[in-house]
């Protein structure tokens, strides 16, 4: 098996963590309220992917980054 390894700052990690989980929550809604079988199966067998990659991620980045990491907030300080 092929693997990409990747390193990240701590903003790029910041992208990508808020750009995963976005996803994960519109994949979630398609399972929960779609009436084609067919879609939810495939976006449900994606979205069990999608969660296998996003929670290692999530706790190597507040490893390396510290809980800030996960804070997407636009607000200004």
């Amino acid at each position: 098996m092929k693997q990409l390894e990747l390193t990240l700052s701590e903003s790029e990690a910041k992208i990508v963590l808020e750009a995963l989980m976005k996803r994960e929550e519109e994949m979630a809604e398609i399972c929960r309220s779609s009436e084609d079988e067919d879609m939810v199966a495939d976006t449900g067998n994606d979205l069990i992917e999608l969660r296998l990659l996003l929670k290692p991620l999530q706790e190597r980045a507040v490893a390396v980054f510290g809980s800030g990491v996960m804070n997407f907030s636009r607000e200004l300080l």
